[in-house]
């Protein structure tokens, strides 16, 4: 048993319990965890938890692989800037 209060995405600060009560409440794929939880959109956009949300996702469907579960979208940025060089105009 998992403990509900596990921070899985720490950017949006979404606990393993809110996931847990979000699929209770119908979301069954992890974009629809996504869209309910927040689960991924934070500053990182999913790159530290979209896989966890994944990977916990599957584990609740037994028997279907990454290809049946709904995988998650992210959109790196191209290249990182920082808040000051975009207020300036610099390039990188």
């Amino acid at each position: 048993m998992m403990q509900t209060s596990i921070i899985v995405c720490r950017c949006e600060e979404v606990t393993i319990g809110q996931l847990e009560d979000a699929y209770r409440s119908g979301m069954c794929t992890a974009r629809q965890l996504k869209l309910k939880t927040r689960a991924g959109m934070g500053a990182c956009q999913g790159r530290v938890c979209r896989r966890l949300v994944e990977a916990w996702i599957g584990e609740l469907v037994p028997g279907k692989t990454q290809h049946d579960i709904e995988l998650l979208s992210h959109r790196p940025p191209i290249r990182p800037i920082t808040f000051g060089q975009l207020a300036k105009g610099e390039e990188t």
